[in-house]
């Protein structure tokens, strides 16, 4: 039986905030439980809904110490099922009592720090040795530090691996030498400029990225394009000599979760063969619950989104006032820096039969609007994998993206010579390109019905479930583990 052991911040069902989440409760459920012991560990967070914490069980509990400033701490270690699955959780009061799972970032290293040495010291004790450990993100960037300095003089640790997956390269964990010293216990060689010293200051996955044994992130295109200055965030070096152990690989989303034949949060269910008539009926229902003209002629432009810069959204408030007109509609859904937040409240208090701004997330509307919008907004100055674009394909919704990261990867580009393509792409960061390619697929849509529609066919036709993923997964965990 093969071992691997998931450590992440965040997991879905039971604590999300991205895209990192879905990945940590989909993929583990993929393989095949006779060949594959996969289990997740990730902190006791206070904020975990009651439904779940109330089933959690109590397995055994250590004290533990980091460096001078984490001496003699209370580790908790509780565990769940759930669909197969074995969930560990890190159970620390005065770490994980929250209302967010993250919040000032002093404080976020020293609990992250926590987690990540309390990760390796709960294992003897449940009696749990994976061969690999799969890391995630910055929060879990020291983890395969401490697996190759202080743990190794452990029998018990030896052999075992570590993956470090960025999901997010600008979100790093950095804080000054000095203090990191005094969370990590690790000497003073280790704070050097080709280990954990980044600018003069630590950095949490740059640890990850040294030490890790093998290092993905969540697209090839995204893998090749934080080797250049652009979207290195500075660790474009580092990475650039490491590529020989590291890969993209292309997310998935959950089909089940995301099924317009099956889904009950949309107005009406309809698949590849009845979105022509059906599919129109949830843009008519959802006009009328936002209190937008009602009309299933209008075009439609949903936008689920963090609303941050990186998201492309200064390209929008360049344009917005031009790709709104007597035919189109926008609709957005989500939260985030305050002057976009208000930038789309003004439009929707300006233009309210066209635009809608919902500043809050609300999983039900989501479902409603990948049902029931004609195209799907995605301008990102960059974007590692980006799931919207898949879900919308699910929904028989047409990306418009930027040619970066995973959409590159996953949205082919309309070619209305060959009738191919199963989206609209721009490449460079630009407004006017950007409206341009809404105004080239607004054509599309109203002039040009029925390639309209077979490109809906292409993209509800595509698999982006996990399936394809997994496969890659399984021969990286078998190659580290020797076996080919």
């Amino acid at each position: 039986m093969r071992k691997i052991l998931f450590a992440a911040s965040e997991c879905v069902p039971f604590i999300k905030t991205g895209g990192l989440a879905d990945v940590c409760g989909a993929l583990p459920k993929e393989f095949d439980k006779n060949e594959w012991d996969i289990r997740v560990v990730l902190p006791n967070y206070t904020c975990i809904p009651e439904k779940w914490r109330n089933q959690f069980e109590y397995v055994t509990h250590f004290y533990m110490s980091c460096g001078s400033y984490i001496q003699n701490k209370y580790v908790g270690v509780l565990q769940y099922k759930l669909d197969g699955i074995t969930y560990y959780f890190i159970d620390n009061q005065e770490y994980f009592d929250c209302f967010l799972p993250y919040g000032d970032i002093r404080f976020d290293v020293e609990k992250f720090v926590f987690f990540d040495k309390a990760v390796l010291s709960m294992l003897p004790l449940i009696n749990f040795q994976p061969q690999i450990i799969h890391c995630h993100d910055w929060e879990t960037g020291f983890i395969p530090v401490y697996l190759k300095t202080e743990f190794q003089g452990d029998m018990f640790f030896w052999g075992m691996k570590s993956i470090i997956t960025i999901h997010n390269l600008k979100f790093q964990g950095i804080w000054d030498v000095k203090t990191m010293k005094g969370l990590t216990g690790f000497p003073t060689d280790l704070f050097v400029p080709d280990k954990l010293e980044f600018k003069k200051d630590a950095n949490m996955l740059k640890g990850g990225l040294v030490y890790a044994d093998y290092i993905t992130t969540v697209s090839d295109t995204y893998a090749q394009e934080i080797q250049t200055n652009y979207y290195g965030e500075g660790l474009n070096g580092l990475l650039a000599a490491r590529h020989m152990d590291m890969q993209g690989i292309v997310n998935g989303i959950d089909y089940n979760e995301y099924n317009p034949a099956a889904d009950s949060k949309i107005y009406v269910n309809y698949d590849a063969g009845s979105h022509r008539k059906k599919k129109a009926l949830n843009k008519e229902r959802l006009q009328q619950d936002l209190g937008l003209a009602v009309d299933k002629k209008r075009y439609m432009i949903g936008l689920i989104s963090r609303l941050t810069d990186q998201k492309g959204l200064d390209l929008i408030n360049y344009v917005i006032e031009r790709i709104i007109d007597d035919y189109t509609q926008l609709v957005v859904i989500g939260t985030g820096d305050p002057q976009y937040e208000n930038m789309f409240r003004h439009f929707a208090w300006k233009y309210p039969d066209k635009i809608s701004a919902n500043i809050c997330y609300s999983d039900d509307l989501a479902h409603k609007l990948y049902a029931a919008a004609d195209a799907f907004l995605m301008p990102s100055r960059f974007e590692p994998c980006g799931l919207t674009q898949m879900i919308s394909f699910r929904y028989g919704t047409i990306p418009i993206v930027r040619e970066t990261g995973g959409l590159k990867d996953t949205v082919q580009p309309y070619n209305e010579y060959d009738n191919v393509g199963d989206g609209f792409s721009f490449t460079n960061y630009n407004g006017e390109e950007m409206l341009n390619i809404i105004n080239y697929s607004k054509q599309i849509f109203f002039d040009k019905k029925r390639q309209w529609n077979q490109m809906i066919d292409r993209a509800m036709a595509n698999d982006y479930s996990w399936n394809a993923s997994k496969f890659r997964y399984e021969g990286l965990y078998k190659y580290l583990m020797g076996e080919c």
